[in-house]
């Protein structure tokens, strides 16, 4: 992906509940990351630190990672854009497969947001 300026990256939730992101409504609906500007540069290294994911594309305003579940291996989708007009970090993460992903990419970006702040 290239730089666009600012344009919305993140792909659109499906109408399933196995997707949650901050540009989303109702239900799938999750709060973007505070503080972006210092929480992007510490992103990577947070992600890192959580087992199963991996970083697949880095650009200056966006990133994403792929999670592997550890029971089943499962694969979801990661997805995070910084706006610095916003200073926050838009977020997004899906299942691949299945229709109910039982809360798992909202704990995950939910434990991600908490590794964050305690870095602050």
């Amino acid at each position: 992906m290239s730089e666009d300026n600012g344009a919305d990256k993140l792909t659109p939730c499906p109408k399933k509940p196995n997707c949650v992101s901050s540009r989303a409504t109702g239900r799938q609906r999750i709060d973007p990351l505070a503080n972006g500007e210092t929480q992007w540069q510490r992103l990577p290294t947070v992600l890192g630190e959580f087992p199963g994911i991996r970083i697949v594309a880095r650009e200056a305003d966006y990133l994403r990672a792929e999670a592997r579940t550890p029971l089943l291996r499962f694969v979801d989708d990661l997805e995070f854009q910084y706006s610095p007009e916003e200073n926050v970090i838009h977020m997004r993460s899906a299942s691949r497969l299945g229709y109910s992903d039982f809360g798992t990419n909202r704990k995950r970006l939910e434990s991600i947001r908490e590794r964050l702040e305690e870095k602050s």
